[in-house]
């Protein structure tokens, strides 16, 4: 008896899966609830288990477009192969090895029969090609073979010859009027690869927010020497409190949920001729995944305090690194906050995360004379820039949230006792 495998449903907006890679080869043995492929949707992957034990018969191919209740596979009823099996397969691969290399030997004994076809003076086709790729005239390669054919070895010599004929005639060039010839260029390959269904859904989506909202950037630099002198004295004390480290994001993350609070419109969206607020804080963060951007989400981050955000954080960057990510925990979202600082952005301009309606950037952090109480000093600065749809959030809006994020991240002690 077997078991079809079919493509599960993983959201509702979905309605097919790429099918990225086989954990598992065909005619393995498989356990029950063992992942045995990885499929990839337009917002995540996940991978596919067997759903009993037995034997994987493969149906569908990797690269394949697959409708949500398609047929990936089948398992059939089977044993575990028995302690021996690995052996019989190391044998197989023995007797396949053997195989391929007597093939490769008859090709080769073939080749060399076919070169005594040839007439003297002339080249096998094996040594033209070598000749003609290196560019050395056929007539000033002597042939060692029958009817004094050129063989292979004959034009890898020659090559050979060549190339070291060429050393001493560079070293004298400047007593020569000629004009040295011009080396060969460098290798010039190129590669495509197919583009992941996330990585069409981000840009079919950054286009489509380009195009489709009347998106503004306002910028604005935070002195962070308040934030870092706070994490430095206690972020030991932190840490061994509550398991995680106390990073920027935590900060960034409580200043943005106050400041909402104070200006709505920059945590709407726009529905058709509808503008719908929230009263409350589900903030996205931009992560960079192995397979492209992915934009988690903090649930309710209004209520959070400092250590469940990092926790937070922490635990959905690792989901991201490891594509272990559900769908759940990247769809929706009401604001978003994106580091480039940690790659070294120094000022963009980030792309609305549409249907939001606002997106604030991190940039990285520089040490830069600013003027304060009077005085030239140095300080650790950073830039920071909140993309906004200008249809929902006017300039009063977008600037006056900007300058309150400011002064929040420059005295955190607002942050605690929400002043």
């Amino acid at each position: 008896m077997s078991l079809e495998i079919k493509v599960p449903t993983v959201g509702e907006s979905i309605t097919e899966v790429v099918l990225a890679q086989w954990l598992k080869q065909d005619g393995d043995y498989v356990e029950m609830d063992e992942n045995i492929a990885e499929l990839e949707s337009d917002k995540a992957t996940f991978e596919l288990p067997a759903e009993q034990a037995g034997i994987l018969k493969i149906i569908a191919q990797e690269g394949d477009t697959l409708e949500i209740g398609a047929v990936v596979c089948t398992i059939e009823d089977g044993d575990a192969p028995s302690g021996g099996g690995d052996s019989d397969k190391k044998e197989e691969k023995k007797e396949e090895s053997k195989s391929s290399d007597n093939k490769e030997a008859k090709e080769s004994a073939s080749e060399d029969e076919s070169e005594d076809s040839y007439a003297a003076g002339t080249a096998s086709p094996a040594a033209a090609k070598i000749l003609r790729e290196k560019g050395i005239d056929v007539s000033a390669v002597k042939g060692t073979g029958k009817d004094g054919r050129i063989t292979k070895e004959d034009a890898e010599k020659a090559q050979a010859k060549s190339k070291s004929e060429s050393k001493p005639a560079a070293s004298t060039a400047t007593k020569s009027t000629e004009t040295p010839a011009a080396s060969a260029p460098g290798e010039r390959n190129e590669r495509r690869e197919r583009m992941s269904s996330l990585r069409k859904t981000v840009a079919r989506r950054l286009v489509s927010v380009k195009n489709e909202t009347a998106m503004l950037t306002t910028f604005n630099e935070v002195n962070m020497q308040p934030i870092m002198d706070l994490r430095g004295k206690y972020k030991d004390a932190f840490k061994d409190k509550h398991g995680v480290g106390l990073g920027f994001m935590s900060f960034f993350t409580k200043a943005v949920t106050t400041a909402l609070k104070e200006w709505p419109a920059v945590n709407a969206r726009l529905e058709e001729n509808e503008i719908v607020y929230s009263d409350f804080v589900d903030v996205s963060i931009a992560v960079s995944g192995p397979k492209g951007l992915v934009v988690p989400i903090i649930r309710n981050a209004e209520s959070m305090s400092l250590y469940q955000i990092e926790k937070s954080v922490v635990d959905l960057a690792v989901k991201a690194r490891d594509n272990k990510l559900s769908i759940d925990e990247m769809t929706g979202g009401t604001f978003t906050i994106t580091n480039g600082g940690v790659f070294g952005s120094m000022m963009s301009t980030p792309i609305i995360n549409a249907p939001q309606s606002a997106i604030l950037g991190m940039h990285n952090i520089v040490q830069r004379p600013i003027a304060e109480n009077g005085q030239v000093v140095i300080r650790p600065m950073m830039y920071i820039a909140l993309s906004y749809d200008h249809r929902i959030i006017d300039g009063r809006e977008s600037v006056s949230f900007l300058v309150r994020v400011k002064q929040l991240l420059e005295d955190p002690a607002r942050l605690l006792l929400e002043v």
